[in-house]
């Protein structure tokens, strides 16, 4: 008896017209005459945004212009914390719905400008410039009407001699028209921000394979991967999924990577909530594929070269020139010159 009950509900139920589906929601839809925001489908029904971010780009959308809606302002208005509110604008932000860049101002204050467009998909709709109407001074002045085919010929006036050689123009034509308006630069083509859902998407890496198959190492990878979901529950595979990821597990089990460094590799730091997991193991192994080890002789270092040894510049001590040697003295010259007077002295 004390549970309150919405008879207001049930009566505008009864007066809904036609038949009532038998399962599913009913919509009571009374028209808003103030405080309302138009909110399309296309956000509402999102498949690609979580709840919390749909909710999130309502609560924006409704906000007055110049409204703070960074992270720590929101959570201040909010019941979610700060990091629910983060991980909801890092989605809006992914499919185009928000826009969150650094502006310098005048001042030399750098400051974060947060973009929210209400329908993304229409900034991807080609532009045109708008055209603008002439002014009516330089509008063209419309023909005259043609001559009637019945009307009589008439010979033409002669030409007076006294005629001037230009004709004045009529009253009705201002002396000096108005310039023509300089043509508007067309306005550049818009550049999207997010790419068009129905971009071609590039090819997937293709999955690594082992060189040398041996049944110990597809036993030993098959093993690994049917062991996983002990470690993470998440990664539950089917048999399918094993054999089809096998060969990538014996690929690093090839390249003398050991099972727990796989293992820790495949399962820490996971997507909350993981949908996929054999194709998110496929990632992992396909982008963290460690190099191989070198051998050793790659290890071995270059041999270096053979020192060169230069032998320095001298001075002769009696014609005061250039040679090369080890020890001061005197050049070839000199000294076959010595020898010789020697040679005639004795």
């Amino acid at each position: 008896m004390d549970t309150p009950q919405n008879t207001a509900l049930t009566r505008a139920l009864t007066e809904l017209p036609g038949p009532l589906p038998a399962r599913g929601v009913i919509h009571i839809a009374i028209r808003h005459t103030d405080r309302f925001t138009v909110v399309g489908n296309h956000l509402a029904q999102h498949t690609g945004l979580s709840t919390i971010a749909v909710g999130l780009a309502v609560r924006i959308q409704s906000l007055p212009q110049g409204t703070e809606i960074g992270i720590k302002a929101l959570a201040a208005r909010l019941r979610e914390g700060e990091k629910l509110i983060a991980a909801a604008l890092r989605e809006l932000e992914a499919h185009g719905y928000l826009q969150r860049a650094r502006t310098r101002l005048p001042n030399g204050r750098i400051v974060t400008r947060t973009v929210f467009c209400n329908q993304p998909t229409a900034l991807l709709r080609p532009r045109t410039a708008p055209t603008q109407p002439l002014p009516p001074a330089v509008r063209e002045i419309p023909a005259p009407p043609p001559v009637q085919a019945h009307a009589p010929e008439q010979d033409p006036a002669p030409p007076q001699a006294s005629a001037p050689e230009s004709v004045p123009p009529p009253a009705t034509t201002p002396p000096h028209p108005a310039p023509m308006p300089e043509p508007q630069p067309a306005a550049s083509p818009f550049v999207p921000l997010v790419p068009a859902p129905t971009a071609p998407k590039p090819p997937p890496r293709p999955l690594p394979q082992h060189h040398a198959s041996t049944p110990e190492l597809h036993r030993a990878a098959t093993a690994l991967l049917a062991d996983l979901r002990r470690q993470a529950p998440e990664f539950t595979l089917s048999e399918d999924d094993i054999h089809r990821l096998a060969p990538a597990v014996a690929a690093w089990l090839e390249r003398e990577a050991r099972p727990d460094t796989i293992r820790r590799t495949l399962t820490t730091d996971l997507p909350q909530p993981l949908r996929h997991p054999a194709k998110f193991l496929r990632h992992r192994l396909t982008a963290l594929l460690p190099p191989r080890l070198p051998e050793a002789h790659e290890l071995t270092p270059p041999p270096t070269r053979p020192r060169v040894t230069v032998t320095p510049f001298q001075t002769c001590d009696g014609c005061e020139r250039a040679f090369r040697s080890h020890a001061p003295g005197h050049c070839r010259d000199c000294r076959n010159a010595h020898a010789r007077a020697a040679q005639t002295a004795a």
